[in-house]
């Protein structure tokens, strides 16, 4: 009996040092696979460390550093090939400004002409659409600049009344010609981390895209929201609405509603002011029915949440 005990304790013993070395063994290995993780996401070679290339540690560490240099090589692909887009991009707006140019300044001097009235009707509809094409070579060189990251976003902390003012101030004319009257309900200083410039472009896209739908005599109203996450930016309009079907489709590039298309524009801007928004932590949504207006709502973070969120 004292012999069979004995045993049986001395099998306990090796079973409960067996159990303790193989719970080291784990945690170290998950120690250092951790380790290892970190140190390729932060762009170092893993290492090796406390074993030797034939055991389990060692094999998973080779294939771990092969995977390092298969990521090296993709990001350095991708890099070039976005200097390239970079290079591409900057051609195509270099050799596209000067013949825009020179045929607007030949319309302006051929208008001075005199002519039949035939041919200036012609000549008003050339006009037109030399402005829609400089209006989508600049439309294009944006989004292919914010999808290849060839722009980035820089924020600051600074006023988001300033920068809605900015494009508010840039719409007026147009809605001015629509009779629309713009309403802009921000009584105080509310400082956010934004980029100013992309913030202020998608904010005029969407009262762009609000004063085009809009009837004359219509009113468009601009709010602001301090919530405890994000900061809301509305954009609501009397105009002719969006049926709840087609809301999904309204941000994809180049998409018009079938009954607007003798309303100027390409179908880029609120494309554009989503991605912008994105880039920037942010969303937007609509809120619409047809024959009742739309609001379009952006959504910024607050500072302490843009920290947080490794912005």
């Amino acid at each position: 009996m004292i012999i069979l005990t004995g045993c049986a304790l001395l099998t306990a013993a090796v079973l409960a040092w067996k159990l303790y070395t193989l719970k080291r063994d784990i945690y170290q290995f998950a120690d250092q696979m951790e380790k290892s993780l970190d140190g390729i996401l932060s762009g170092k070679e893993p290492e090796k460390g406390w074993e030797d290339e034939d055991t389990l540690w060692g094999k998973i560490c080779e294939k771990l550093r092969r995977v390092n240099h298969i990521w090296q090589r993709k990001e350095e692909e991708s890099l070039s090939e976005k200097n390239k887009m970079k290079e591409l991009i900057s051609d195509i707006s270099h050799q596209t400004k000067t013949p825009v140019a020179n045929l607007k300044l030949c319309i302006e001097i051929l208008q001075d002409e005199s002519m039949s009235e035939r041919a200036e009707e012609f000549l008003s509809s050339m006009g037109e659409q030399i402005e829609k094409l400089d209006f989508l070579m600049q439309g294009m060189v944006k989004i292919s600049r914010l999808e290849t990251g060839v722009i980035t976003i820089r924020d600051q902390e600074s006023d988001l009344r300033a920068t809605i003012g900015r494009a508010v101030a840039a719409i007026v004319p147009k809605a001015e010609e629509k009779q629309i009257r713009l309403y802009v309900e921000c009584d105080r200083e509310v400082r956010i981390r934004h980029d100013g410039k992309w913030t202020e472009e998608a904010i005029f896209n969407l009262l762009d895209n609000a004063v085009k739908y809009t009837d004359a005599g219509g009113t468009i109203r601009i709010g602001v929201k301090v919530q405890e996450i994000f900061t809301q930016i509305s954009v609501r309009d009397t105009g002719k609405g969006i049926a709840p079907e087609r809301q999904a489709e309204i941000f994809t590039r180049f998409y018009r509603e079938p009954e607007v298309h003798e309303q100027e524009g390409i179908g880029i801007g609120l494309y554009l002011a989503r991605k912008i928004i994105e880039l920037q932590k942010g969303y937007i949504e609509v809120k619409s029915e047809a024959g009742e207006g739309s609001e379009f709502r952006i959504y910024l973070l607050n500072t302490q949440e843009y920290k947080k969120s490794g912005c």
